[in-house]
């Protein structure tokens, strides 16, 4: 069984940098059918992440044209976990977190992405999986979907 994140993590992660523009990273998105990826460094230190939510929210409502570069729109509060870091560990951090993805780095280079999806392949981490997407899923009260 797997215990640490090495053991679980995708290492072929699409990656863009901070002058990539927006409209690249949507389609790159589209084509890699990912809602999320790592802004990285030319050393391949991971600064920060782009998501789906960034370039609707912080592009496309903004009126960001698709040329806007990717340092415009992304999210640069990082969470992370090491190669090392526990399944069960990771869980918790990303129900605490409220996230879907983790970008795993190893002395602040991108080494691998952690999905949700990749706890819950694993069966004996199905119960970790399950808790931290019903701790994202959990309602704020500063989001609202409902019509009024």
């Amino acid at each position: 069984m797997a215990n640490s994140l090495r053991e679980i993590m995708t290492t072929d992660v699409e990656t863009v940098t901070l002058l990539d523009n927006v409209y690249e990273v949507a389609c790159k998105m589209r084509d890699h059918n990912v809602g999320v990826i790592p802004v990285v460094d030319e050393n391949q230190h991971c600064i920060g992440v782009i998501t789906d939510r960034d370039i609707v929210v912080r592009g496309l409502a903004e009126k960001r044209e698709g040329s806007a570069k990717v340092e415009q729109v992304m999210s640069t509060e990082l969470i992370t976990c090491s190669p090392d870091t526990s399944i069960d560990e990771a869980a918790k951090k990303m129900a605490k977190e409220q996230i879907r993805r983790v970008p795993v780095v190893e002395n602040g280079r991108l080494v691998g992405i952690v999905a949700m999806a990749d706890l819950a392949t694993h069966s004996r981490y199905v119960n970790e999986a399950g808790y931290a997407l019903s701790e994202i899923s959990e309602p704020t009260g500063q989001h609202s979907q409902g019509v009024q």
